[in-house]
């Protein structure tokens, strides 16, 4: 399935990517993840270009993952905070991270939990059933009327 047919369900994952859908924005969220707020914070992080990260940030601001909040007002200055959609993101970027230790090399960073420093072995589980995702054959339905 694909968004280009109008009678079609959109698939989610196509329509998450419509939002955070480069390598830019998926870096930005983790650093924010990791309590940075400020454009020279994530540039200096990120080695990005000053004109593509304002373009990022003005994108997740947009689409709602990001907010601008003054924290000086002599100088202005601004800084980006974590939505709630955006901290809802948070399992997404730790099942990459994940799927990136199993498949992408050895020598990977490991996240560890800040207060107990115990390492972090992320799964994902569907909350109805139980099950493993990936170990139960999926397909894609129809949308369900929220409304």
């Amino acid at each position: 399935m694909n968004g280009s047919d109008s009678l079609a369900p959109q698939c989610p994952i196509e329509r998450a990517l419509d939002f955070v859908g480069d390598a830019w924005s998926i870096l930005i969220l983790r650093d924010a993840h990791f309590g940075l707020t400020r454009f020279e914070e994530f540039r200096k992080s990120l080695r990005i270009a000053p004109t593509m990260l304002t373009r990022r940030l003005n994108a997740l601001q947009k689409d709602g993952l990001l907010e601008k909040r003054v924290y000086s007002e002599r100088p202005p200055r601004e800084e980006y905070v974590l939505t709630d959609a955006a901290r809802d993101f948070l399992p997404v970027l730790m099942m990459l991270g994940a799927w990136a230790h199993r498949n992408c090399g050895n020598k990977l960073a490991r996240y560890v939990d800040a207060e107990t420093s115990t390492e972090i072995e992320p799964i994902a589980v569907d909350a109805v059933t139980g099950a493993r995702l990936g170990s139960r054959p999926i397909r894609m339905t129809a949308a369900h009327d929220t409304h």
